[in-house]
């Protein structure tokens, strides 16, 4: 697929536009080390081998007929950021890719560790599609445009719409918001909120777009999306705004050293969630994608260490498990039985395995 620019307006009257680029609220520290052609390469070719994983990860199956049936104020889990929510009669995806890879080729780049759930043509009708930015493992061209004809409204950040028209949805189903716009459909209340990232999806075309978070309200229920983002003040004045959230779906994957800046370690994702006045917190961004030099299953187990020195409810549903947004449980470490499979299987027949008691 060939890297095309598509036209994006002028948005030099946001306050987060300056010289035809967005920015951060805060600049990036210079003391904060930087990505460099060895960290490239590394991420490139010299991965760990535990980045993906060697067995099957489960994934319970979807069919249109159970989510015909599903109660409001269901949410599903298909993989990395993609999130299905049924509120107020409507589903709304988040995020949406279901193509086999995050890139902007179909033959390399990172590849799905898991099929989705339910495929992309068997889905209810979408009420809206939320967008938090314009890369790859966040928006991929071919579901949203298998999504143009199936999905009614389309709400992003000021210039990930232009992307959107350019590729063929009708501009009425556009709907783009600055930091702290929202919109109001079927009664709930969405509102854009500041995330502290980047955008592009192109050598030439980084920050033309803007990037946020999300809060969906829906009467006294507050969910927070975070998209994809670093630790920053940011968290603190949303929950000031906001109140408390019933539910905060946060990025905890694809971190590392020398992009704090724009991406959370697990410690930053559990205060976060803190600053926010989170109740329970779903852990996103992981479990789908090669995107970072941790162990794939690393994200889960230290956010739950972390939120447990806490006393924080955390919910790790299975892909394609539903969670009750009004009251969530707890889930399985569904990903602790993958990498006992893989112990397994990398144990050579005969030798001895360490076993400790329970």
């Amino acid at each position: 697929m060939p890297l095309q620019r598509a036209p994006i307006g002028d948005y030099s009257h946001s306050p987060q536009a300056r010289g035809g680029r967005f920015h951060n609220l805060t600049p990036r520290p210079a003391q904060m080390p930087e990505p460099n052609a060895k960290v490239l390469w590394d991420v490139l070719f010299n991965k760990p081998k535990n980045t993906v994983p060697h067995a099957p990860v489960p994934v319970r199956a979807l069919s249109r007929t159970e989510l015909d049936y599903a109660p409001d104020r269901s949410l599903y889990r298909l993989g990395h950021s993609t999130l299905l929510l049924k509120l107020r009669g409507g589903w709304w995806l988040t995020d949406p890719v279901f193509s086999e890879r995050a890139s902007p080729l179909s033959f390399a780049g990172p590849r799905r560790f898991h099929a989705p759930p339910i495929a992309l043509e068997d889905l209810p009708p979408i009420r809206g599609v939320i967008l938090s930015h314009d890369h790859y493992d966040h928006l991929d061209r071919a579901t949203i445009q298998v999504l143009t004809e199936r999905a009614e409204v389309f709400i992003t950040p000021l210039g990930v719409g232009d992307r959107l028209i350019d590729w063929g949805v009708p501009a009425d189903k556009v709907k783009q918001l600055d930091w702290w716009q929202n919109i109001q459909v079927d009664g709930l209340c969405l509102t854009a909120t500041p995330a502290q990232h980047f955008s592009g999806r192109g050598l030439r075309d980084g920050n033309r777009t803007l990037w946020c978070s999300w809060v969906i309200e829906d009467e006294r229920l507050r969910i927070f999306f975070s998209g994809d983002t670093g630790y920053f003040d940011g968290f603190a004045e949303i929950g000031r705004r906001f109140g408390s959230f019933d539910l905060t779906l946060m990025e905890t994957g694809a971190y590392n050293e020398h992009w704090p800046y724009v991406h959370m370690h697990p410690q930053e994702t559990v205060q976060a969630h803190q600053d926010l006045n989170g109740r329970w917190l779903l852990p996103i961004h992981n479990g789908t994608f090669d995107l970072a030099m941790h162990a794939w299953y690393e994200p889960f187990e230290r956010v739950l260490q972390l939120a447990g020195e806490r006393g924080i409810a955390v919910t790790t549903p299975m892909m394609g498990e539903r969670i009750d947004i009004d009251s969530p449980h707890w889930g399985e470490h569904w990903w602790r039985a993958v990498v006992a499979e893989e112990v397994r299987a990398a144990t050579p027949r005969g030798a001895c395995r360490s076993v400790r008691e329970s």
